[in-house]
């Protein structure tokens, strides 16, 4: 009996799996989230980053791309963002 070599295709400069932007652009827009002043953008950037933080994770279940825990952790801070932005915005009417 003889064994079949199964080569994987190479992904990405280095071999490995490749990050996904998604990912990225979600945990960028979480963290900024906390540091606008303005409680609508605020808003704006925690939902954007729970919307395409999902957008990753669906993603990430591709083996070829990786990313789904960083997508996660887009979400939930996301999620605390639109509470701190909600938060911000009552308290800044009184």
């Amino acid at each position: 009996m003889s064994v079949i070599p199964y080569d994987q295709p190479t992904r990405g400069p280095m071999g490995g799996q490749a990050r996904s932007l998604a990912s990225i652009l979600a945990i960028v827009a979480a963290i900024a989230s906390f540091f606008v002043y303005s409680g609508v953008w605020g808003v704006v950037l925690a939902v954007f980053a729970i919307v395409v933080g999902l957008v990753g994770f669906v993603k990430a279940a591709s083996p070829r791309v990786s990313g789904g825990i960083l997508s996660l952790c887009a979400v939930g801070l996301g999620l605390i963002a639109v509470v701190f932005a909600v938060l911000r915005g009552v308290m800044h009417l009184f």
